[in-house]
């Protein structure tokens, strides 16, 4: 009998992307099965899901509240018709796998009420408040970086399910590191004899890296640097110029990071691990809000040299026009190879998740 499963993971491409991932690893394993995602109306996952072929069932958002006002005390009245709907979809279903945000501390206590097995997957090197509170309800944890302390002390360590294309990419290129980055940079139209910067300010853009770039793009450009940036589809698109490509966002991801020799980022868990499959050397430039998360996600990268961290408060144009030459020295010193250690992450969830079920049926 085909099994229906319903993933929960939404607001940013980092709780998203790692979700689609391990749901179309499951129907390659699990063909006939039906995968579900659970939403909200205010996430990326509004066009995610449903670009990637997956049915989106939306729920209500509810945040926590974090000072004492009208939201505290309407917050239970809200959160229970969350869990509501989210048990009209969970009802019936072999597993739940959460991937954090907003949309998963409904669907883990729904599952719970439902006595479906949680499966719970954390990117970042920081636990997030809603697999925190989801942990309570099942040992069936994973996580890309190992924790000190807490209950994901204990999880499987899987590191990031990547997307389709990163892995396709992974795969071709490890038979020619070398050859694969010379085709990039070419398909690109960049000079095989100039040095390519990749800006990206995460799934939204950012305005302060894109200020930096802008105050500072002509003096790279005349030193013979070609810049490929994303600036985020909300915000103003630049004028492109010579040595300069100012784009809404990169749709070909893979290709963009296998021809860059430096790629200039927000350090999401996503962006990380897709660079450290991919790419060369990056300098990452963490959220300065959120729980701090990003400052923590690259710390590997940086351990094994491919890769700086600085604060956004110290990133300006001044500071990355005197650095760049050694940022770009410092790429062209690291191996020609990107790294394997997320490309089995999706199969290694899929298998957890496997466990899971038998343990249900197993205690029946």
């Amino acid at each position: 009998m085909n099994s229906r499963i319903v993933f929960a993971g939404g607001g940013t491409a980092g709780h998203v992307e790692p979700a689609l991932a391990v749901a179309r690893e499951w129907l390659r394993q699990h063909p006939g099965d039906e995968c579900i995602f659970l939403g909200t109306s205010q996430g990326l996952e509004t066009t995610l899901i449903p670009e990637s072929g997956f049915t989106l069932s939306l729920i209500p958002k509810v945040a926590m509240p974090r000072k004492l006002n009208l939201d505290l005390v309407s917050f239970p009245f809200r959160f229970a018709s969350s869990i509501r709907s989210a048990r009209s979809v969970i009802a019936g279903a072999k597993a739940v796998v959460g991937f954090g945000g907003y949309v998963s501390a409904s669907a883990y206590l729904a599952a719970r009420m439902e006595r479906v097995p949680i499966v719970i997957h954390d990117a970042n090197a920081k636990i997030g408040w809603a697999n925190r509170f989801g942990s309570l309800f099942t040992e069936y944890l994973a996580t890309t970086h190992p924790v000190s302390q807490g209950k994901f002390s204990d999880a499987l360590i899987t590191g990031v399910p990547l997307k389709d294309d990163i892995q396709e990419s992974f795969n071709s290129a490890q038979k020619d590191w070398a050859h694969a980055r010379e085709n990039a940079k070419a398909s690109w139209g960049w000079s095989p004899d100039s040095k390519a910067i990749i800006v990206m300010g995460g799934s939204q853009g950012s305005v302060a890296l894109n200020n930096v770039i802008a105050q500072c793009m002509s003096e790279l450009t005349s030193r013979g640097v070609q810049i490929l940036h994303s600036v985020g589809k909300l915000n103003t698109l630049p004028e492109s110029k010579p040595g300069y490509v100012a784009v809404p966002y990169i749709s070909d991801m893979s290709r963009a990071y296998l021809g860059a020799d430096l790629i200039i980022a927000r350090s999401g868990a996503v962006t990380v691990a897709e660079m450290g499959a991919l790419g060369r050397y990056a300098l990452f430039i963490p959220l300065p809000t959120g729980n701090g998360e990003q400052a923590l996600n690259a710390k590997e990268l940086i351990k094994d040299g491919r890769a700086t961290l600085m604060d956004q408060e110290n990133f300006t144009a001044p500071w990355l026009v005197a650095n760049v030459d050694s940022l770009l020295a410092k790429s062209m010193a690291t191996s020609v190879a990107g790294s394997d250690s997320d490309i089995h992450a999706a199969s290694k969830i899929v298998a957890l998740m496997e466990h899971a079920m038998a343990q249900k049926v197993a205690t029946r």
